[in-house]
């Protein structure tokens, strides 16, 4: 449909809104972050599909003391799209994907939302400024606003730097983050009266989600789990709509 169109389809269309409406649609189409073919939207139908496919059942695990729920499978189209999102700086990509998680969080039902206010794990000051942005933030406010839970964006503080997890045995990961976080500034005046739902992008040992976690609780704050855009299995394919099982 032309963005554009005349009200008298049988005249004809002057050239100056022709023009008008072809440099219109030029201007409103981008590069798909993912395959870099013209889009409208964040991704691409194509490649949205492809991302589709690592999706994962809706369901709530028990691993390290917390409840964790996901969106997908660590693999594949979600893994190279979550390098963008963090690395190429497609912070676009965290729109789409915030909403998935939100849509399939909605799909668990049984969980009461009542009493959940949500905290994304946060990055550390320098490395937020390099980047330009939190993509657990980002994730979190697409979230937040698909199921309608409250969010605090500084629950947590990163008060140390770490390495990427990325590459790091269990261990290792474990000793990066330890005394990592602090309670944000508002939280140290006055405790929330709702358990906490950490959002991060990637769940791998749950070394980070543990840490955050236990400052949380530290200072008395219940804490519900986290739920992360991808899960990091131990099949070696993505799967098409598989149940996830931690236990």
């Amino acid at each position: 449909m032309q963005l554009l169109d005349t009200l008298q389809p049988s005249i004809a269309v002057p050239w100056w809104k022709r023009t008008a409406s072809s440099l219109l649609q030029l201007v409103l189409e981008a590069p798909c972050p993912l395959c870099e073919r013209s889009t409208t939207v964040a991704v691409c139908s194509a490649c949205q599909r492809q991302l589709r496919r690592c999706q994962l059942s809706a369901a709530v695990s028990q691993q390290i003391g917390l409840r964790v729920f996901g969106w997908g499978s660590y693999q594949g189209p979600l893994r190279r799209a979550l390098a963008a999102l963090k690395y190429d700086h497609q912070p676009q990509i965290a729109d789409l994907l915030g909403t998935w998680l939100g849509q399939s969080w909605q799909d668990i039902g049984r969980v009461n939302t009542n009493r959940l206010i949500v905290v994304p794990i946060p990055l550390h000051a320098i490395k937020q400024q390099q980047r330009g942005y939190n993509q657990a933030a980002l994730l979190a406010e697409r979230f937040c606003q698909q199921v309608r839970l409250p969010l605090s964006r500084d629950g947590l503080v990163r008060q140390r730097a770490t390495e990427a997890q990325f590459g790091l045995s269990a261990e290792e990961r474990q000793a990066n983050v330890q005394q990592a976080f602090g309670l944000g500034p508002q939280w140290l005046k006055r405790r929330p009266s709702q358990s906490v739902l950490l959002i991060d992008d990637i769940f791998t040992t749950g070394a980070t989600a543990r840490a955050a976690a236990n400052v949380l609780r530290r200072h008395g704050i219940s804490v519900w789990g986290i739920a992360a855009v991808a899960l990091a299995q131990r099949q070696s394919t993505c799967p098409d709509n598989s149940t996830y099982n931690l236990d």
